[in-house]
């Protein structure tokens, strides 16, 4: 399955590829202790998903037409699948990110070992995501958070979900 990412796709592939399901949770914990920090005042309502049991932020911005995500979690787990989320969609154009079908979860095999919470946050996260992505795309300009999560005067339209 194609996702139309090249990332998300090598991704998927790895953790299909795996056969012992502590081996995919490793991976997730090892991708969330490569995500870089989320500076504090990015810590706000305005970036935090909704429908996520663990506090869960997540900022895009469209740099020369591409998407580049920052974000966090205060669970190993949830900050682990964000990090795969940032990983997969980084670099994408809107449009591409907003057509990416969440089945690709299912062929990775994880969702049978995420509890129902976390399977349905990793979906809020992925859509969130999906919806920042469409709503820098209709701002039609290059825009980046400021500092208080509020817009600058270079980023006329700062995006949360």
């Amino acid at each position: 399955m194609a996702t139309g990412s090249e990332a998300l796709d090598r991704i998927v592939e790895r953790l299909k590829g795996t056969a012992d399901p502590k081996r995919r949770y490793e991976y997730v914990l090892w991708l969330a202790k490569k995500l870089d920090p989320l500076p504090g005042e990015f810590r706000n309502d305005a970036f935090k998903v909704k429908g996520c049991v663990s506090q869960v932020y997540v900022v895009g911005q469209l740099v020369g037409g591409r998407l580049h995500w920052q974000g966090d979690s205060d669970a190993a787990i949830t900050k682990g699948l964000l990090a795969l989320l940032i990983q997969g969609l980084e670099g994408l154009d809107p449009a591409t990110a907003a057509a990416i079908d969440p089945a690709f979860l299912g062929e990775m095999g994880l969702q049978a070992s995420l509890t129902p919470s976390r399977a349905n946050g990793f979906l809020n996260i992925l859509r969130t995501m999906q919806a920042q992505a469409l709503a820098l795309a209709a701002g039609a300009v290059d825009q980046a958070p400021s500092a208080n999560g509020t817009a600058g005067a270079s980023n006329p339209n700062p995006v949360s979900a």
